[in-house]
């Protein structure tokens, strides 16, 4: 089989994004969806593999900067559309977009390639680490109550039309982003896709609805949320939706989990993608009864190593040479030295002696700050070479919250 490997030219993309679609099953997205991707998508960083005049596999890439421990914004390339037709899977298509994006990623001088996978199993042969997990729950709002703090009353809430509401809650998003790993800060045009709406995919559901909350006049939080009523002969059974909610301080925060779980008609509260550490968990009054489960979330590969995990910094001191296993970008094997504490951090080639050898997939799971380097050691994938060294290096790779990403790209 021949096949062509090349950038995406300006009248592909729709058979480009049609072959995806194919990919993922053959349903065509909604109008409104494919319009936003096309608007979107990065020609210059999307690639197609060509059998004729045929697209047989997709590949694409986003310009982001994610948010590291530390708070500093690093440039990441959001891996996307990743996807090859039925007829020529396993033939080393996937293989060879991801070769042809590393190489592309690491010359544009982006130390870190990040995505979200349709099946966790794929990507960890490219040295893709899960950075991310994410929270879901149905909460039982008929059994479960909140204990919130005080001056919760004191929050205004009022309902706004998603658009209309657009720009304050990319406001507070805007401020949110810093404080927790993970978080992307969103370009010009992706403050589109929190509200995106299309009618064919709510499932039996309203429309999204926004409320906003408001301190001293100022807006301090928001949610994002549908309502699917359902009714049994006992009464309403309703389910509100939550799609996405962020809040700049703990009174607006509880306010609006308040006001999820108090919606009149409803009985159900499904919360879709949270931090782990979410702190409505310490507000409800049984835990239990809020069926919680996690998955994963961010994928991280670190395709710069040095400059990657010198742009963020440590919780404690930490002085550590790590032997690095990276057989699919290989100018990331080898010795090297980290030191670094909370001001910031140096990484740099060595002969000394490694410390702790791992591969570059284990470095990007606990590149964030969500998974220890000790949890992966006991699990055989980071080897301790020096005696003490993981009890050293482990608390430094850590975060104060988990680090979280809201939304798909």
């Amino acid at each position: 089989m021949t096949t062509d490997l090349r950038v995406l030219r300006a009248a592909e993309w729709d058979h480009w994004y049609g072959q995806l679609e194919v990919a993922f099953g053959g349903v065509p997205e909604a109008p409104q969806e494919r319009e936003l991707w096309e608007a979107l998508t990065e020609r210059e960083r999307s690639i197609g593999v060509w059998d004729g005049d045929v697209c047989v596999g997709t590949a694409g890439a986003f310009s982001f900067r994610l948010s590291v421990p530390g708070g500093a914004l690093v440039p990441v390339a959001g891996v996307t559309m990743v996807g090859v037709v039925p007829t020529h899977r396993r033939r080393g298509i996937l293989t060879s977009m991801m070769r042809r994006q590393l190489d592309d990623v690491f010359a544009r001088g982006e130390p870190l390639a990040v995505l979200t996978a349709s099946e966790p199993g794929i990507y960890g042969r490219f040295g893709y680490g899960i950075a991310t997990r994410q929270l879901r729950a149905r909460i039982d709002t008929d059994r479960v109550r909140l204990s919130v703090p005080d001056g919760t009353d004191d929050v205004a809430l009022r309902l706004v039309a998603p658009q209309d509401a657009s720009a304050a809650c990319e406001a507070v998003y805007e401020r949110l982003v810093p404080l927790r790993p993970g978080m992307l800060a969103r370009r010009p045009g992706w403050e589109r896709l929190p509200v995106l709406d299309p009618p064919g995919g709510r499932d039996g559901g309203s429309p999204l609805t926004c409320v906003l909350a408001e301190r001293d006049g100022e807006v301090a939080g928001f949610a994002l949320y549908s309502v699917k009523p359902d009714w049994e002969p006992a009464g309403p059974q309703g389910t509100v939706r939550l799609r996405h909610l962020g809040a700049l301080d703990p009174v607006t925060y509880a306010a609006l989990w308040r006001f999820l779980c108090g919606i009149d008609l409803t009985s159900t509260l499904q919360v879709g993608n949270r931090p782990v550490d979410d702190p409505w968990q310490h507000l409800v009054s049984d835990l239990r009864r809020c069926n919680l489960r996690e998955q994963d979330g961010l994928h991280a590969r670190l395709v710069d190593l040095p400059a990657a995990l010198e742009a963020r910094t440590y919780q404690v001191p930490v002085d550590v040479v790590l032997e690095v296993d990276d057989a699919f970008c290989p100018w990331n094997t080898g010795r090297w030295r980290l030191s670094g504490d909370t001001k910031g951090a140096a990484c740099s080639r060595t002969d000394d002696a490694a410390d702790l050898a791992l591969s570059v997939r284990e470095l990007g799971a606990a590149y964030l700050g969500g998974v220890s380097l000790a949890s992966l050691a006991g699990a055989g994938l980071v080897r301790e070479l020096r005696r003490g060294a993981l009890a050293e290096a482990s608390p430094a790779f850590g975060s104060a919250v988990a680090p979280w990403l809201p939304h798909g790209f």
